[in-house]
């Protein structure tokens, strides 16, 4: 549903949003009743036995993509037509016996291409599968990258990168770059960038060690994440930094510090701050935990940008 609150309207949609284009003519999503499947607590929560599975790359699911002048929605790319497309190729074993879910949709900052993840583990009769329960590293991870028309599919980032450790890939404001939390060196997770198409993956800093959910600042010039409370950059109190990292010198100060200490054992009721940008470039926003109760915050950061 849109809802226009200011003028009292509302539309319905055919499909289900994970992320809107910049100038929200497009929505794009996986199946939300499919991506709480591979991290619990995402999605839409429907009765077990309702959620498809997807064994082996199937045909008839993946991801969708809604337009917001008319409400349709079409099918973007299958799941199968994704791997079979995808250059250089998505590395699974045994495709047929594993179970391969969509999760991420992001578009670009301009708005004209996806960057999408896939995740698959081998097939299992547990149910509800849960990667907290069976262990993460049962977890295979790629993420592909297509524009909106039927041009070129990569895999830009494969699970022959990823199987050391790797999260949380964002755009660049270019549209073209991508940044990511990775374990390059399979030493330690660090921030890292490369193209669209996959090519000139380098660490973006060689000594800061990385976490949270990093993105690139609308300026170009810094770069800001969080942490997640069992990552070595957050504190002892169940808080954990905003840090705002200069790329070119790996300097650091911490801009705010954000309790996230849920009182649910839970961890698909974690709370991540998650830092995520206004149109402007001027203001951030992030999720906290205060007075017990899960909250949104905006802050403004033009004193950081002069």
């Amino acid at each position: 549903m849109e809802l226009d609150p200011l003028r009292g309207r509302k539309e319905r949609l055919e499909g289900t949003v994970y992320h809107a284009s910049a100038d929200g003519r497009w929505l794009i999503s996986a199946n939300m009743t499919t991506v709480g499947v591979t991290p619990p607590g995402y999605g839409v929560q429907v009765p077990d036995e309702a959620v498809p599975r997807n064994i082996g790359p199937v045909e008839d699911d993946g991801f969708y993509l809604t337009d917001t002048a008319t409400g349709r929605v079409r099918l973007l790319i299958s799941i199968a037509e994704a791997i079979r497309r995808a250059n250089p190729p998505v590395r699974i074993s045994e495709p047929e016996r594993q179970e391969i879910y969509g999760f991420h949709s992001k578009f670009n900052p301009q708005g004209d291409r996806g960057m999408l993840s896939l995740r698959w583990f081998p097939t299992t009769e547990l149910r509800p599968f849960n990667i907290f329960k069976i262990g993460h590293d049962a977890m295979r991870f790629a993420w592909i990258v297509m524009g909106l028309d039927d041009g070129p599919v990569h895999c830009a980032i494969g699970p022959e990168k990823l199987e050391k450790g790797g999260y949380h890939a964002t755009w660049f404001p270019d549209g073209h770059c991508i940044s990511l939390n990775l374990n390059i060196d399979r030493v330690e997770l660090r921030f890292v960038q490369f193209n669209a198409d996959g090519s000139n993956l380098r660490k973006m800093l060689d000594a800061t060690t990385d976490s949270g959910h990093p993105t690139v600042v609308p300026d170009g010039r810094h770069l800001l994440t969080d942490a997640y409370e069992n990552e070595k950059a957050a504190f002892a109190d169940g808080s954990v930094p905003l840090r705002w990292v200069d790329p070119t010198t790996g300097e650091e100060q911490t801009i705010a510090r954000i309790p996230v200490r849920q009182p649910c054992p839970d961890r698909a009721l974690r709370l991540d701050p998650h830092p995520a940008w206004d149109h402007s470039g001027r203001y951030v926003v992030f999720n906290g935990l205060v007075g017990g109760t899960r909250r949104v915050f905006v802050a403004d950061i033009q004193s950081l940008l002069t």
